[in-house]
């Protein structure tokens, strides 16, 4: 295990991690500690993305990144829909430390239009839907174009999902397994 804090000067990051307060489709905080991390291979490739958004004039928002176990259990339980959270019997490439939930947004901190708010559990929110704005397609494919160009994976249900390639050859992490007190 070996999990990496996403904090500043190292990230050049917006982090508003959804979970550790109501606004999620739980309507409640998950997490007691709202902290931020990854898998130090995933670092990597943030730090990367990071560079191509900002070449851009762009930034990151981070929604989620490392989600232990016992919350992945916390959202299975509230809403047990495998075409949007990984039943934790199997694990959630959250859980392993090498997925991120994140948006594009510009330098004054607002988000660029995505057509659906993250966490948004309804087919608006896969990617390639033709049914939203020009200016929201446009949105997620530069999203994606950096994702993928930075070396990541995504799940092809939320626009704003990503995660390591074969995300199983890393182990499922608890949170006192992983030392983050995300949940108390």
């Amino acid at each position: 295990m070996s999990l990496v804090e996403i904090v500043p000067p190292a990230f050049d990051v917006d982090i508003r991690l959804a979970y550790a307060g109501p606004e999620n489709f739980t309507g409640k905080a998950v997490y007691r500690r709202a902290a931020c991390y990854l898998h130090a291979d995933a670092t990597a490739l943030l730090k990367e993305a990071l560079t191509l958004a900002q070449a851009l004039g762009l930034g990151l928002r981070i929604y989620d990144a490392f989600r232990p176990v016992e919350a992945q259990w916390a959202l299975w339980n509230h809403t047990p829909d495998p075409d949007y959270l990984a039943d934790p019997r199997r694990g959630s490439p959250h859980s392993r430390g090498v997925a991120v939930d994140l948006t594009l947004i510009r330098p004054d901190g607002t988000a660029l239009e995505m057509g659906t708010p993250f966490d948004a559990l309804e087919p608006l929110s896969r990617h390639a839907r033709t049914e939203l704005s020009a200016e929201a397609q446009r949105n997620r494919h530069l999203l994606l174009g950096i994702m993928t160009s930075a070396g990541w994976d995504f799940y092809r249900n939320e626009w704003w999902h990503y995660q390591l390639f074969e995300p199983r050859r890393y182990p499922l992490l608890s949170d006192e397994a992983a030392g983050t007190r995300l949940m108390g």
